[in-house]
């Protein structure tokens, strides 16, 4: 099937966006970035998701996301229980989601997660069983930027919800 696909899903990339790290707390978990030079650039919290996400630019023009779990039944439970805090996913933007999808199948990866969360953002994910071990989650976007609010603050407090 590669042969199908000499370039995999490369011709499908827009960007490599982030990197997520799963935390028990936004705030405790943002110490080390801060002090990696990282600048808090926006976060909210997700309501189909149950978590915290707060991102950072990082030196060189890259991100660093954390997600934290904000309800008893977010999936960030059992992941911290299993792994504990570390690297959660690797995002990239695709141009078009559907095909992208349909590539990584095609490829021989198991794709789960394939949604359109709201009506900005869709997602899925390359699972980590065929993805090297680690989520590959891959987006498209029609946010300038990912939607939340660049108030610390506020962001922390649970006053910022993504999609509101």
């Amino acid at each position: 099937m590669y042969a199908d696909h000499p370039e995999g899903l490369g011709d499908l990339i827009e960007e490599f966006d982030h990197v997520a790290f799963a935390v028990r707390d936004v705030v405790s978990g943002s110490v080390l970035i801060r002090h990696l030079g990282g600048r808090f650039y926006q976060g909210a919290d997700s309501p189909w998701g149950g978590f915290r996400w707060v991102q950072f630019h990082m030196p060189g023009g890259t991100k660093i996301e954390l997600i934290a779990p904000v309800t008893d039944d977010c999936f960030l439970h059992q992941f911290l229980a299993t792994r504990g805090e570390g690297v959660h996913h690797l995002t990239f933007k695709v141009t078009d989601l559907d095909v992208a999808v349909a590539r990584a199948r095609e490829l021989g990866y198991r794709v789960v997660g394939h949604a359109q969360v709201h009506e900005h953002w869709a997602e899925a994910f390359l699972h980590p069983a065929t993805a090297g071990g680690t989520v590959i989650q891959l987006a498209k976007s029609t946010f300038e930027d990912e939607g939340g609010s660049s108030d610390w603050e506020a962001v922390i407090a649970g006053h910022v919800i993504e999609g509101a």
